[in-house]
């Protein structure tokens, strides 16, 4: 490598995005792509990460990291992976997570330590390892994607939606101290997106119910995600921090009757 490809490379910001294989991480992994980062995207399921790589396409830019968020050892490992590899780290985009959904009573213990371990420990254990990586460089900015589901109870999310409300508070936790060495720290929470998942698992009638209940009558695409939590990486959002933005078309906001009044209309 020449030194002016080594200048160029340490130019270039560098985004570390988890649960990067499928869905919002792999739409905002795009988002970056596009915008001129390099991009480690990190997943533990090793074959649909390699197949998300390859319909990339991008062979310098970004590069593929496989790990579990929950494990210490693996986060370690992987934020060096990404500093050997690209030399800096500027933005790390805490995306993944888990659910399961059952009654609080049918909910073991095994399963919400689970869900814990990803979805809350995952985005203390990559904050706290890239952190150091970011401040070589004069800091950065996290992202923890956390949901509706931590602002507003709904039934069958006991450890789903808990979890998701930890993440907020530690939002608040890391923001309050990292913004003091150069590090800012903000949350976005996902209403309903067309996901493969929310595809699988939604009926026609869950679908029918959130669309009454939201505003703007619709589920959120992954990419407005994707621009939301990209725009919260970027200079323009420079003294945004510790705080959480709601993309979910105005379902955290409203309450009940949206149906009434649009059939009354």
């Amino acid at each position: 490598m020449t030194e002016n490809q080594e200048s160029a490379l340490e130019a270039t910001k560098v985004a570390l995005i988890t649960g990067a294989a499928r869905g919002i991480g792999l739409a905002t992994a795009k988002k970056f792509l596009e915008e001129g980062w390099h991009v480690a995207m990190l997943d533990r399921e090793r074959d649909l990460l390699t197949g998300a790589m390859e319909a990339l396409g991008h062979r310098n830019a970004a590069m593929p990291v496989f790990a579990d968020v929950s494990k210490p050892e693996d986060v370690s490992r992987a934020v060096a992976e990404v500093e050997a590899a690209f030399g800096r780290l500027d933005a790390l985009v805490n995306n993944a997570g888990i659910a399961n959904f059952k009654p609080v009573l049918e909910t073991s213990f095994e399963e919400w330590s689970e869900i814990m371990a990803t979805n809350l420990n995952g985005p203390f254990l990559c904050t706290n390892a890239a952190a150091p990586v970011m401040l070589k460089t004069g800091g950065g900015a996290v992202v923890n994607i956390a949901s509706i589901s931590g602002f507003r109870a709904s039934t069958l999310r006991v450890a789903y939606g808990t979890s998701k409300a930890g993440v907020l508070h530690l939002t608040k936790q890391q923001a309050a101290e990292l913004g003091n060495i150069g590090i800012r720290v903000n949350a976005v929470c996902p209403g309903p997106v067309d996901t493969a998942m929310a595809k699988k698992v939604h009926t026609p009638e869950i679908r029918a119910d959130y669309h009454a209940a939201i505003p703007m009558n619709r589920y959120g695409l992954e990419s407005e995600l994707a621009e939301a939590i990209f725009f919260l990486c970027s200079d323009k959002a420079s003294y945004i921090n510790g705080q959480h933005l709601a993309v979910d078309g105005g379902f955290e906001a409203t309450g009940i009757g949206l149906t009434t009044l649009r059939d009354d209309g």
